[in-house]
């Protein structure tokens, strides 16, 4: 099925992804029920691996600028926190637009959600003949325990760990609770004691943080209060390092935060900072130009609002975004009170996926690289309709990537 950016998908083996999810049926059947709707598309995307390579160019060229000094006085200028933590963040998620014009980062996220998922998904589909080739690395199960592990060895050493918390307010209620129980399985089988926990069950005690009597090793954090200034307990074991934490609130102040994308794609502030010259290019070309809200005033945003894309700085899942070509001046008034960035607009991919009972529809993607420590793991789609990524379009959901050959 052809695409307005030479993408195409195919279809894939539903059968095989539902033998798959029964992993959850035994201790939660409405998890299982949850994990099928609107969770997973029936199609794969086939991408070009020029698209690829351009996405990859872009995710080094930002691991390289994030160590300068430069940058981090940039970025954290005089609030640069007292406790610098030494681990590189678990499943950073590079969201990409694919069109004519190429890869378009859209943003960064620091605890982006559904790589354990897509893991689980992609080993689905093994037996399945799928044309093209993944972009996903081998022994992916095998790779994302190890990353938990030098997470843990670059904070604590050859110091055991024994207990690890997956944390998130009300986990039992969250869209990706199915996700916690798999990733609860992944580190038992490693032989770790494991919990699935609200931030608000922790206690702070002189030598650390307890969970249920036990004191807790890594937090796996799935939290979107990304400076945990709501969750006092487990600020305060973060910032006098009796946790490790990951991803954690310094991380996201170097790579999350949608200010940064000013800077990202500023090629002037960006030599000041001594960036070089080939890494400048590429960004130019793969990010979209940002721009904080304030620098501009409502009536300028007004009559060019259709060219840009405006977002919440601090947001998260795109809540609170804004397509310009949708905007009431009522909203637009809203938008200028500051706090956001408006970001120019990179149209995403698109596909026609055949949904059973309906005719053929145009379904919206986007491309996410999940990246550990500059390394691309595991790369998926997100099929919409609408105005950003919902899960709540049949049909869509995460979509396999494939590179067509």
């Amino acid at each position: 099925m052809n695409s307005n950016n030479g993408s195409k998908s195919c279809l894939l083996n539903r059968a095989e992804l539902d033998a798959a999810l029964n992993v959850f049926k035994a201790e939660n059947p409405d998890v299982l029920q949850l994990a099928h709707d609107n969770l997973f598309s029936d199609v794969a995307i086939l991408i070009t691996s020029a698209h690829m390579e351009q996405m990859r160019e872009v995710i080094a060229a930002v691991e390289k600028i994030v160590v300068l000094p430069a940058w981090q006085q940039a970025v954290l200028g005089g609030q640069a926190e007292k406790f610098t933590p030494l681990n590189k963040g678990v499943f950073f998620g590079y969201d990409f637009h694919l069109n004519t014009e190429g890869a378009h980062l859209i943003e960064i996220n620091t605890n982006a959600g559904g790589a354990i998922l897509s893991n689980l998904f992609q080993q689905s589909q093994q037996n399945v003949t799928l044309p093209g080739t993944s972009p996903v690395m081998d022994k992916l199960t095998e790779v994302f325990i190890q990353m938990f592990q030098h997470e843990w060895a670059l904070q604590r050493g050859q110091t055991p760990l024994r207990t690890i918390a997956i944390v998130d307010e009300s986990p039992a209620a969250q869209y990706f609770y199915p996700e916690f129980i798999l990733a609860r399985k992944l580190f038992e089988s490693t032989g770790y004691k494991v919990f699935i926990a609200d931030p608000g069950e922790f206690e702070n005690q002189q030598d650390g943080l307890y969970l249920q009597g036990l004191k807790i090793d890594l937090i796996y954090n799935r939290l979107t209060d990304f400076s945990l200034q709501n969750f006092p307990a487990l600020l305060a074991a973060y910032q006098h390092d009796q946790v490790v934490l990951t991803p954690n609130p310094y991380l996201y102040a170097l790579y999350a935060d949608k200010r940064n994308l000013t800077l990202l794609t500023d090629a002037e502030k960006l030599r000041q900072m001594g960036v070089d010259a080939a890494s400048i290019a590429v960004l130019q070309a793969g990010v979209p130009e940002t721009l904080l809200i304030e620098v501009r005033d409502e009536q300028s945003w007004w009559k060019e609002r259709k060219e840009w894309f405006f977002k919440p700085a601090t947001g998260y899942g795109g809540k609170g975004s804004y397509r310009g070509d949708k905007l009431t001046q009522r909203v637009m008034g809203e938008i200028v009170k500051g706090g956001y960035v408006a970001q120019r607009k990179a149209m995403p991919g698109e596909v026609m996926v055949n949904i059973a009972g309906a005719v053929p529809a145009a379904f919206k993607f986007d491309v996410r690289c999940y990246v550990y420590a500059g390394q691309v793991q595991l790369v998926i789609a997100r099929l919409y309709q609408g105005q950003t990524t919902n899960f709540r379009t049949p049909g869509g959901g995460f979509a396999l990537v494939r590179l067509d050959s």
